[in-house]
């Protein structure tokens, strides 16, 4: 396979053994497209009945991270108008996932900088994930009225204890000690050393050359705080969380309230509930199914267009979110979300 040329948001190169994917949007942080995720559809497709492509190498162009998510702005103009591209879109995403999970050849992921929400998809269900001292990995859906997707109630349902139901309310980042700690990563390299890495790819086992390179992980950042995520987290609402985090009597504690009180009321209850489903899913695609249940319901209310003009477009990070309080969002209305979807299911966890 060719290089691409240099305008493609998505550039692939054979280089040695290893197939290179570099996402390449840096003015937009690499943030998916459609043709973008289609773009490494192919490419995985190509790579796996190609004997001389040994390993699969992901990157992100610019300084900046590997990629920030999917493109919101084009989810927002498509959800403002009833449009059906946003729905297209996490199909070819979510099955996208689901490749790399299951992909027979070394997926090596360099986790760089910001990866957030859809760059997590791309990357955190690989099988040899890399992060550096500059690595900040989120999943920050609920903070535009949506839910965690692309695996990510996965990932969040296996982290240990309650703390991946913690990122999940809050959208907390974590480094790259509590990424490799919770599960999202499993090794550390310093970013200086990212490019001899690669090199030393094309030709080299990949075992081999990522203990070669691996250095010790630094601290999870959130390890101290288990006892109150735990404890408080393991709530079966919302507002027992809300409630077990103000009277724990743990500032932090406090300050983690008060974020989730500022996220959609119904973003926050159906993540929730699609985190403990998760968890008695277990394995990814019956998660990818559901999720993709969740994404399409959230597309036809309000919270989504209105959270994504908050914080993106409008930039006032005043969401009015309806229904504005907890209370107000029902057990059926979060059940609704999670609605069979006929003909039009995901149907990941059918295949062969």
């Amino acid at each position: 396979m060719n290089h691409s040329p240099a305008a493609a948001a998505v550039l692939t190169q054979v280089r040695g053994q290893v197939g290179t994917l570099t996402l390449n949007r840096p003015r937009a942080l690499n943030a998916l497209t459609h043709a973008m995720v289609r773009d490494l559809t192919d490419a995985l497709t190509a790579w796996e009945q190609d004997d001389t492509v040994r390993a699969v190498l992901l990157t992100g162009a610019g300084e900046r991270g590997l990629c920030a998510g999917g493109d919101i702005r084009a989810i927002y103009e498509d959800a403002r108008v009833g449009g059906t591209a946003s729905r297209a879109f996490w199909r070819t995403e979510y099955l996208l996932n689901a490749q790399i999970a299951r992909y027979p050849k070394p997926y090596v992921a360099l986790m760089d900088g910001i990866v957030m929400g859809g760059g997590v998809g791309v990357s955190a269900h690989g099988s040899v994930r890399i992060v550096t001292e500059r690595s900040t990995l989120a999943m920050p859906e609920v903070g535009i009225g949506f839910v965690p997707d692309v695996g990510g109630t996965h990932l969040l349902a296996a982290a240990p204890g309650e703390l991946g139901t913690h990122l999940a309310l809050t959208t907390d980042r974590m480094g790259p000690g509590a990424a490799i700690a919770g599960g999202f990563a499993d090794h550390f390299l310093p970013s200086a050393e990212l490019p001899a890495f690669a090199e030393a790819l094309a030709t080299g086992d990949v075992a081999d050359v990522v203990a070669g390179f691996a250095r010790p992980a630094p601290a999870d950042e959130w390890e101290q705080h288990r006892p109150w995520i735990d404890a408080c987290y393991a709530a079966d609402s919302v507002e027992e969380i809300v409630t077990r985090l103000e009277e724990c009597g743990v500032p932090a504690a406090k300050e983690a309230a008060e974020r989730i009180m500022t996220k959609s009321p119904t973003a926050l209850k159906v993540t929730l509930s699609a985190l403990r489903r998760a968890r008695r899913l277990g394995a990814l695609e019956p998660v990818l199914d559901q999720e993709y249940r969740v994404s399409c319901a959230a597309l036809s209310l309000p919270d989504l267009v209105e959270g994504v003009r908050a914080q993106v477009v409008d930039k006032d990070r005043r969401p009015r979110w309806n229904p504005a309080r907890l209370a107000d969002v029902s057990p059926a209305d979060v059940a609704g979300f999670f609605a069979d979807l006929g003909p039009e299911e995901l149907g990941l966890a059918a295949r062969p």
